[in-house]
């Protein structure tokens, strides 16, 4: 692993938690108390406006991610997004292997930030350009370039960071981002995943930390609020939709 937690110093901690970001639980929680790494595999899971996405990306900026999706930050010619709010006072713990890895050649940062928003526009642009991938992901469907991007981003032993990648991607699809970030676990990667999605939140050995009103706690696969509305749902849907939809 190349990271083992993320904290805020207490010197940057809030006076006031009324602002955002720090009136979502969560981050809340993470500047109060860390978040502390355990497994290969991190799974941060929850709602919409849970805080999981802002916690991936100043993970990202922390391990000096670009902050638009991609690689080690690069001199890109695009404007300079700045850090987000939370990203200018999380500071992560790394390993011994993370912390060589920072402090060495840009070009031997193993690291990759998949971002919903920015990928779509990436598998466009970046096809073929080096240091990337080889396909033409423009000619490809979304899906289909978003493994494009998995195939050739993730397969080195690095810090890998991901929102909500299941965006693009068929049941079959995600059984394979599934096994490919297994893999890329035992291979000696490591991997935070923010997700909406109960298949990839069932990678195994995977910690899971289920994100919400109650801020951060682990949890059982089986137990996730998320797997369990799906269940309800997929068994008996007519049970939700007779209240969305008329006759």
């Amino acid at each position: 692993m190349f990271v083992s937690g993320a904290y805020v110093p207490e010197s940057f901690r809030p006076d006031d938690y009324r602002e955002w970001p720090y009136t979502i639980p969560a981050v809340a929680q993470v500047v109060e108390q860390g978040l502390e790494f355990t497994h290969p595999v991190t799974f941060l899971v929850g709602d919409n406006g849970s805080g999981k996405s802002t916690l991936v990306e100043a993970i990202a900026e922390g391990f000096k991610l670009d902050a638009r999706g991609g690689r080690a930050a690069r001199k890109s010619g695009g404007p300079d997004l700045g850090k987000t709010a939370l990203g200018e006072v999380l500071r992560l713990e790394t390993t011994a292997r993370g912390a060589r890895m920072l402090a060495g050649p840009r070009l031997r940062k193993k690291g990759f930030f998949l971002r919903a928003e920015t990928a779509f526009s990436m598998t466009e642009n970046l096809g073929g350009v080096p240091g990337y991938w080889d396909e033409d992901t423009a000619e490809l469907s979304h899906g289909e370039g978003f493994l494009a991007i998995f195939r050739s981003m993730f397969r080195d032993p690095g810090f890998y960071v991901m929102d909500e990648p299941e965006s693009a991607l068929s049941f079959t699809a995600s059984l394979q981002l599934v096994a490919l970030m297994h893999d890329l676990g035992r291979s000696g990667a490591q991997v935070v995943c923010a997700t909406h999605s109960p298949i990839l939140a069932a990678t195994p050995g995977a910690d899971v930390i289920e994100v919400g009103e109650h801020g951060l706690r682990r949890a059982r696969w089986a137990d996730l609020d998320l797997v369990a509305g799906w269940r309800r749902y997929l068994e008996n849907p007519d049970a939700y939709l007779r209240h969305l939809v008329d006759e």
